[in-house]
């Protein structure tokens, strides 16, 4: 039977739509267009190992230091306002990038760059909830899937364009995106235009009263590790499964890099798909249980039968992540009020980025320390299995603000 309150996707709020995508479209770009290209770039300048780390350490870190500071933001601002600056920040630190004549200026640059995308990453569910209250599974599968898209193109054409027209370019390039981005953004902020004729876009508060209820929650902590999980498995998966792949399966350069590539791609079924799915189950346990399944047989192959049908465990340790966009989308699902979101989105996300950072390190120490894969492909398993314990409280119909003892 259809939702009597459901409007049509566009009416009134296209310019919203629009925007939402545009941002999810930024969100990854910075992260994925530099690596490929580092020899084009030590041409100009050195960059050592220690420094490619440290750029791959940088996305989380920051991702994790401004999803705990971005609900202060709101306080000051409304959400779009401050959505406005997280774009300007990107685009900033796109141009600085592209400039950049050290290493040192270079990491200023991408950090700053990563910090409006982790704003970005944390306004964006409750913009989801503000502007499409009625559509939040669809519209969170929507942008979801363009994160996943703008992370799959950067490796792929970051070469091409070094080549014909320069490492700069190509780095800077993305910046572009960001300008088509905040354009939306700044004609409702001008306009003052309501997501819906009948729905009035208010200025967001996330209170330190909120955000330190939050804290206090089953349902943010148990939210946190589900989204932590997926979170260290796939920055762990993509800074290590290269070089896993080489030595266990035997897979030449060119065939890690393109199951590098499956790996990633498993991202965008699984945004299609999980926060439509999502919205609409009483339970979403079965979600849960189900990328832990996935977890269990990719890594089971990779430390058991590597060499054989390699591809198969690749598909399944990339389907592992959905739990990162079933993390977005309960986010809205499991909150009541536009507060909440926000709150609960910096809480999630905060955390869940602090512990992902250590994904790469953990596993980069325990193939140091042993000389093999299998104790650090184990104690991914690992983490799937707290995946699972979390999810059995997410998967409770509950939202955050019951669990508050005033209510």
């Amino acid at each position: 039977m259809p939702d009597p309150l459901k409007r049509p996707l566009w009416r009134g709020r296209t310019l919203a739509l629009l925007g939402i995508l545009l941002v999810a479209a930024n969100l990854r770009t910075a992260v994925a267009a530099l690596s490929p290209i580092f020899a084009e770039i030590r041409v100009d300048f050195a960059i050592s190992s220690i420094a490619v780390g440290v750029l791959g350490m940088l996305p989380p870190v920051c991702f994790a230091i401004f999803g705990i500071v971005a609900p202060a933001f709101t306080r000051r601002a409304s959400l779009e306002t401050v959505m406005v600056f997280s774009l300007a920040a990107i685009l900033l630190g796109d141009l600085v990038r592209a400039f950049a004549g050290s290493f040192v200026v270079l990491a200023v640059g991408s950090a700053i760059a990563f910090a409006g995308m982790g704003v970005g990453n944390v306004l964006l569910p409750p913009l989801v909830k503000r502007y499409f209250p009625d559509r939040i599974g669809l519209v969170t599968s929507l942008y979801a899937t363009v994160m996943s898209i703008s992370t799959l193109l950067p490796p792929l054409i970051a070469v091409p364009v070094a080549d014909s027209a320069g490492w700069r370019i190509s780095v800077g390039m993305w910046g572009a995106i960001s300008v088509l981005a905040v354009l939306p953004w700044l004609r409702i902020l001008v306009s003052h235009r309501p997501a819906h004729p009948d729905h009035d876009v208010e200025i967001e508060e996330a209170g330190p009263r909120m955000l330190g209820r939050v804290w206090h929650t089953a349902i943010g902590w148990s939210l946190m590790v589900v989204f932590a999980v997926s979170s260290v498995n796939a920055y762990a998966m993509f800074a290590w499964l290269p070089e896993i792949l080489h030595d266990t399966a035997g897979s030449d350069p060119a065939e890690a890099g393109a199951l590098l590539s499956l790996y990633a791609a498993m991202g965008i079924p699984a945004s299609l798909l999980v926060p439509m799915l999502a919205a609409r189950l009483r339970s979403v346990g079965i979600l849960v249980y189900a990328a832990v399944a996935c977890f269990a047989v990719g890594y089971l192959g990779l430390i058991l039968a590597p060499a054989s049908a390699t591809w198969i465990w690749v598909v399944f340790a990339g389907l592992g992540p959905l739990l990162f966009p079933l993390s977005l989308v309960l986010i809205n699902v499991r909150t009541r009020t536009h507060e909440g979101a926000v709150a609960l989105s910096g809480f999630v996300q905060g955390a869940g980025y602090t512990l992902g950072a250590l994904g790469p390190l953990v596993v980069g120490v325990l193939h140091q320390v042993t000389g093999q894969w299998t104790i650090a492909l184990v104690v991914l398993l690992g983490t799937a299995v707290a995946a699972a314990v979390a999810g059995s409280i997410v998967a409770r119909p509950h939202q955050l603000e019951d669990s508050f003892p005033d209510r």
